[in-house]
């Protein structure tokens, strides 16, 4: 894009500063989701909650649309279908029971209680409890997901946790399907309420070359980790993504 056309598509109000804080947090969540097959979500949204609050929800999802697919597209020989399908399968109806949730307990205490939910588990995992990605742990995660991911705008950690042993191109490929689907829903559902409009693509076309470097980042990376568990990096980012919902709580915008 031109300097002209940069300039053309520059919001109104938005700091060169600001955008180059924005531009640093999409560089990583981009490269860790390449690497990991997730934490661009868990990454991002805590920060941008705080510091970016006009990412949330709209630009960021948009920059995991094509995040995804292109995560899913690169590995797509290892894509698992049937938890892929499961996965989503599971997230459309945690997406639809959240309204049932948030019916019967409070946003700020769903989020706090997922938030610790998230972090005991992780904190079992470390100890040694193992979790099988089965279809029936795939599903219950993926319901997770919907409900945290609609209340929290992070729903990642439920597939961490249950999905930490896979092999890392099969994990990686896998979840690019599912958090692709699921983004594309998601910028739908957003564009029918008015909540995808000019500004939030804007926010999203001028940081989308940073999205997109640091996806070719996470290639060279992942060679570098081949031999590597991608295990303490999705735990990392599962309490990372917990601690950064809890942060959210403690000092909303």
């Amino acid at each position: 894009m031109s300097a002209a056309g940069i300039l053309a598509w520059w919001p109104a109000g938005l700091e060169a500063g600001h955008y180059a804080g924005m531009a640093l947090m999409v560089l990583v969540g981009a490269c860790l989701q390449g690497v990991g097959g997730l934490g661009f979500a868990m990454f991002c949204a805590p920060l941008a909650a705080l510091w970016f609050p006009e990412l949330v929800p709209g630009p960021l999802i948009a920059l995991a649309c094509p995040l995804s697919l292109m995560a899913a597209l690169r590995e797509a020989r290892a894509i698992d279908w049937q938890a892929a399908g499961t996965g989503l399968a599971g997230r459309v109806v945690g997406t639809a029971g959240a309204a049932l949730c948030l019916a019967l307990l409070s946003a700020d205490t769903l989020s706090l209680l997922f938030a610790l939910l998230i972090l005991a588990a992780v904190a079992l995992s470390l100890r040694g409890w193992r979790v099988a990605a089965s279809p029936r742990n795939v599903a219950i995660a993926g319901v997770a997901s919907g409900v945290m991911g609609t209340i929290t705008s992070a729903g990642a950690p439920p597939f961490a946790i249950a999905m930490q042993h896979l092999q890392a191109d099969r994990l990686r490929a896998t979840l690019g399907c599912i958090f692709f689907a699921g983004s594309a829903v998601s910028m739908a559902t957003l564009a029918l309420v008015g909540r995808m409009g000019l500004r939030e693509l804007q926010l999203a076309l001028l940081l989308a070359p940073w999205m997109l470097g640091g996806f070719a980042a996470s290639g060279r990376l992942g060679q570098l980790l081949h031999h590597r568990s991608p295990r303490p990096l999705l735990l990392g980012l599962a309490a990372f993504g917990a601690l950064g919902i809890l942060a959210q709580r403690a000092f909303p915008h």
